[in-house]
């Protein structure tokens, strides 16, 4: 059974005492409430209308003591002992659970030297015991068939990590305690503060999209104005590329009709069957009038 459950089932149990009894039949029910080991709540049992009741009457220091449980702290306790009824020990070890959550509220690193003068507590053995063993390994008690037996090792009211180097208990996880007078107001303006820094953040979450989808465009845009010029350029290059090779088959072919035409520029074969023009040494060498 979680936490949140048995809590529940336990407000639901002395409520329905507390609206059944009065004066000091009542008074025994709020000191049964603030004892029970399991229960860390009680503003719906001081908003029962017997308990609010009390105050005015010969019990009213009852309902101030349940006030105090709701509220308060160890110290407070001390502040206002001469008003308030002599605690039992189970009474005065919740009081000081109550505590150790109050001050987890505020800060999530609790120095040593604090915690032992919140509790009354003379060393530092003494206040790690308290916290390993009453505040994050609780024991709890439950019903069966033999009786009421102790239940150990169940999750605490807080968790943490005890540092002995530096001398501090770091909180991970307290549980909640009741809303004081005037906190409601303060959550409210906390979670207003919230909202509005929440919607800051998604309206510039929004312009970072807005910015992100224009840079993209733009980025496309440009990247299709490069793959055209590159096409535009493949282009140029393949034509200027069948330009020349047209070019050189015409000057090939113009060298092949030189050498092919009558009149052209004759093979060696053609040269050496040809007869040869006479010179003038030559005729004259035929006729017997040259003289070597």
């Amino acid at each position: 059974m979680d936490i949140e459950q048995r809590q529940a089932e336990l407000i639901d149990a002395f409520v329905k005492q507390a609206s059944t009894h009065n004066g000091s039949a009542l008074a025994t029910v709020i000191v049964e409430a603030t004892s029970h080991p399991s229960l860390f709540a009680f503003s719906e049992i001081l908003a029962v209308p017997n308990v609010v009741e009390l105050g005015g009457t010969e019990n009213s220091v009852y309902l101030d003591m349940l006030r105090l449980f709701a509220h308060g702290t160890w110290s407070d306790y001390k502040s206002n002992a001469n008003r308030l009824p002599q605690l039992v020990p189970d009474q005065a070890l919740k009081l000081k659970q109550l505590t150790v959550l109050t001050l987890a509220e505020t800060n999530k690193v609790l120095p040593y030297d604090q915690l032992m003068q919140e509790l009354d507590v003379t060393n530092v053995r003494e206040l790690e015991d308290f916290l390993i063993n009453e505040c994050m390994y609780a024991v709890g008690i439950h019903q069966t068939g033999f009786g009421i037996q102790p239940t150990y090792g169940l999750m605490g009211i807080v968790r943490g990590k005890l540092d002995q180097l530096r001398r501090c208990f770091e909180v991970q996880f307290a549980a909640g305690r009741d809303l004081r007078p005037g906190q409601l107001g303060c959550m409210i303006q906390t979670l207003s503060n919230w909202l509005g820094t929440s919607d800051n953040l998604l309206l510039s979450i929004q312009e970072k999209i807005k910015w992100a989808d224009t840079m993209s465009e733009s980025d496309k845009k440009h990247r299709k104005e490069v793959e055209e010029r590159i096409e535009e350029v493949k282009k140029s290059f393949s034509v200027k590329k069948v330009t020349h090779c047209q070019q050189a088959d015409i000057d090939f072919r113009g060298h092949e009709e030189i050498y092919s035409e009558p009149g052209g520029v004759m093979d060696y074969e053609e040269d050496r069957s040809r007869p040869k023009r006479e010179t003038a040494s030559d005729i004259l060498k035929r006729v017997g009038l040259f003289r070597p």
